[in-house]
């Protein structure tokens, strides 16, 4: 399982290598280019999902997220 991924902001396109959280799914994150705050798009259960190059570890293991 890969555990750590990319995330790129939509915003301003900083680019940051984020250890991801083992069994939860993460729902916001501050970008340290501009400081919005990430959000999952729809449909989508955390932020690595999202705009990370890995999906969140229980997308990995079991295609779905329950956190």
């Amino acid at each position: 399982m890969n555990m750590v991924s990319t995330l790129t902001c939509p915003n301003c396109g900083h680019r940051e290598s984020v250890e991801m959280p083992v069994d939860a799914c993460q729902y916001f994150y501050h970008c340290k280019g501009c400081g919005d705050r990430l959000r999952p798009k729809p449909g989508d259960c955390c932020v690595f999902c999202s705009y990370g190059t890995v999906p969140c570890p229980p997308m990995q293991t079991s295609g779905r997220c329950d956190s």
